[in-house]
C-alpha cells in the first residue's frame, strides 16, 4: 500500500483506467488550466466514461469560461440527448439563456430550449428550477394587447400544471406560487382552477415524498465502472432496481399508460447513468420498451407505441456502441428483437458487427447466426454460415455440434449429422467435449458399434493427450454398462484403469464406484465417498446414497 500512495494519477489510471479518484485529481489540476492545455484531458475523461454528466458538463463549463461556443455546441450534440443527467440539461438551458440573448430569435429559442429540456428531464424529482425558471421567463415575455396577453396566460398556466402533477423536490413552492399566480389573473376564476388541481397536487406531493425516500441513498453521481461485485456496488444495484419496480408498481395509479411508461422508462435511463456497465439493466430496460410499444399499440396510441419501439432500438444501439459494445448477451437481444420485427437485413448487420470484433470468440455468435438463418431462409442457408464459421480460425468445436444437430433436428438427415461429427473429429479430436457430444448423439441414435468404433477412434488417436482421456473413458465405461455384457464392461474398465492410472493400484476403488454408479446415486455413504477421496457432485434430485 505504501508503494501505490506516491503512484501518480496518470501512472494510477493506466494501471486502472477506471481509478475514479485518480480521474478526479487530473480533472481538479486540469480545471486550473486555459481550456487548450486541458481540451485533450477532458476528451480522454469523456472517453472513458460517456455516460458521465458531470464530467461532460465540467468539459462544458470549461469551455464556456474560454467562450468557445462552437465547441460548446459540439459538445451538446455528443451528449445531451444520451445522457440525461439533470444537472448537464440545467447546464444546457443556462447556456441558452446566457449566450443567445442577442439574437432577434432569442425568446423562440429560449422556449424551445426549456421545452426540449422538459420532455427529457421534466420528470426528474430535482427538475423544479427548469420548471421555475421558464415560468419567470415566460412572465417576461412582451405582450401587446388582450389576444397576446391570453396566450402568455395560457403558456404559464401550462408548465404550473404540467409542474404540479411532476412528483419533485420542493413541490410545494411550485404550488404556491401557482396559486398566487392564478389569484393574481382572476380572483373569481381563480378558485376554481385551483380546486381543479388540488387533488392533483396532492397526489404529486404524497408520491414525490415517496420518491424521496425510495430513492434515499441511491448514489446518482456514480460514475459507471465495470463491476467487480463489491457490497457497496450490489446495495446500489439492489436500491436501483427497487426504485424501478416502484415506479412500476404505478404509485401515481394514473390510467394514461404512457405517461406511466415514460417515468417507468425514465427511471431505467437514470440507472443506466451510474449502471452502464451491468447488461441485464440495458436489457430489461430494452425489454420494458418493447412491452410499452406493444402495449400502447393494442390501446390505440400507434404514435406513441412507435416512439417506445423506435426508442427500443436505440437503446440496443446505444449499448453496443458504447460500453456494451463487447456484450454478446446484448447483441444476441438486440438481433432477436430485430428478428420479430421481421428487419432481417438489420439482424445480419448486427451479427456480422459483432463477427468483426477481433479479441471477442466467435463461436456462439455464429451459431446464434446459424440459428437465425435457418429460421428465415432454411438449412441450405444456414449451411453456408457453417461454411463460413469453419473458415474462421478463430472458431471452436461448438459449431460442428450445432450444425450437426441442425441436420439432425430440422432436416432430419442422421447421416448429414454423423459426416458433421465426422469431419469436426478430424480438427477436434482432442478435446473431450467435442468427443462426448459425438457419442451422446451415437448412443441416442442406439448405434451401438458406430459409438463403440468413435470412442475406439478418439481413444487411439494420437492427438488425444493421456491427462484429457478419463472424461471420454468413463462415458466409454458407462456406455458399456447399459448396452454391453459383463464381459466387455470389464474390458473396458481395465482398459480405462490402464490409460488413467498408468497401471497402478491407486484409486481402483473409486474407479469401481464410478462403474456402478447412475446419475446420482452411488453405492456408497457421502461419509464412505469422503473417506475415500472420492469427489463428485451429486446435484440431481436428493442425492441418493446406500
Amino acid at each position: 500500500m505504501a508503494g501505490s500512495s506516491i503512484l501518480t494519477p496518470e501512472r494510477r489510471i493506466e494501471l486502472n483506467p477506471f481509478d475514479i479518484d485518480a480521474w478526479n485529481l487530473i480533472l481538479r489540476e486540469s480545471q486550473a488550466r486555459p481550456i487548450d492545455q486541458a481540451r485533450n484531458f477532458y476528451e480522454k475523461l469523456v472517453t472513458q466514461f460517456p455516460n458521465a454528466g458531470r464530467y461532460w458538463k465540467a468539459y462544458i463549463e470549461h469551455e464556456l469560461r474560454g467562450k468557445n461556443f462552437e465547441n460548446v455546441e459540439n459538445l451538446f450534440n455528443r451528449c445531451l440527448v444520451k445522457v440525461l443527467n439533470i444537472d448537464l440539461w440545467k447546464c444546457y438551458v443556462f447556456y441558452v439563456r446566457e449566450t443567445k440573448g442577442h439574437l432577434s430569435s432569442f425568446r423562440e429559442k429560449m422556449a424551445k430550449a426549456y421545452d426540449f429540456a422538459l420532455d427529457k428531464v421534466g420528470l426528474d424529482m430535482n427538475s423544479y428550477s427548469i420548471y421555475a425558471d421558464y415560468i419567470s421567463f415566460l412572465k417576461t415575455v412582451p405582450a401587446v394587447g388582450q389576444y397576446a396577453e391570453n396566450q402568455r396566460i395560457s403558456a404559464v398556466r401550462k408548465i404550473y400544471q404540467r409542474g404540479i402533477s411532476t412528483p419533485m423536490v420542493n413541490i410545494e413552492s411550485l404550488w404556491s406560487d401557482y396559486c398566487s399566480y392564478e389569484k393574481n389573473i382572476n380572483p373569481t376564476l381563480a378558485e376554481k382552477l385551483i380546486s381543479e388541481r388540488n387533488k392533483e397536487y396532492q397526489v404529486s406531493k404524497k408520491i414525490a415524498k415517496q420518491l424521496e425516500t425510495v430513492t434515499r441513498g441511491v448514489n446518482r453521481q456514480a460514475v459507471s465502472v465495470p463491476p467487480r461485485g463489491t457490497a457497496p456496488e450490489m446495495k446500489q444495484v439492489e436500491m436501483w432496481k427497487k426504485y424501478i419496480q416502484w415506479e412500476k408498481s404505478n404509485p401515481m395509479e394514473t390510467e394514461e399508460y404512457g405517461q406511466f411508461a415514460k417515468r417507468v422508462v425514465y427511471a431505467y435511463e437514470q440507472s443506466l447513468l451510474c449502471l452502464g456497465y451491468y447488461p441485464d439493466m440495458w436489457y430489461e430496460a430494452a425489454l420494458f420498451l418493447q412491452q410499452a410499444g406493444k402495449q400502447l399499440e393494442e390501446k390505440g396510441d400507434v404514435k406513441l407505441a412507435q416512439q417506445m419501439t423506435a426508442e427500443a432500438m436505440q437503446l440496443f444501439d446505444r449499448a453496443i456502441s458504447g460500453l456494451m459494445k463487447h456484450s454478446q448477451l446484448l447483441y444476441f437481444a438486440y438481433a432477436d428483437f430485430e428478428e420479430e420485427r421481421m428487419k432481417f437485413d438489420n439482424v445480419k448487420k448486427i451479427y456480422d458487427n459483432l463477427l468483426t470484433i477481433d479479441h471477442i470468440d466467435p463461436t456462439l455468435t455464429y451459431i446464434q447466426l446459424m440459428k437465425f438463418t435457418r429460421r428465415t431462409e432454411g438449412v441450405r442457408a444456414a449451411r453456408a454460415v457453417f461454411k463460413r464459421a469453419r473458415e474462421d480460425s478463430r472458431c471452436r468445436h461448438h459449431v460442428f455440434i450445432a450444425a450437426a444437430l441442425m441436420e439432425f433436428y430440422c432436416s432430419k438427415d442422421k447421416d448429414v449429422a454423423m459426416r458433421v461429427f465426422d469431419l469436426g473429429l478430424k480438427k477436434y479430436g482432442d478435446e473431450p467435449e467435442y468427443a462426448c457430444a459425438y457419442v451422446d448423439f451415437l448412443t441416442h441414435l442406439n448405434e451401438d458399434n458406430n459409438t463403440r468404433v468413435v470412442f475406439e477412434r478418439i481413444l487411439t488417436s494420437e492427438t488425444l493427450p493421456a491427462e484429457k482421456s478419463s472424461d471420454i473413458w468413463d462415458r466409454y465405461l458407462e456406455f458399456e454398462s447399459l448396452v454391453g455384457d459383463l464381459a466387455s464392461t470389464l474390458k473396458v474398465d481395465e482398459r480405462r484403469k490402464a490409460a488413467v492410472t498408468g497401471g497402478k493400484d491407486e484409486g481402483t476403488t473409486l474407479m469401481l464406484i464410478d462403474r456402478y454408479r447412475f446419475l446420482n446415486l452411488v453405492p456408497c455413504t457421502l461419509d464412505q465417498l469422503k473417506l475415500m477421496g472420492y469427489n463428485v457432485k451429486l446435484t440431481i434430485g436428493d442425492g441418493r446414497t446406500g
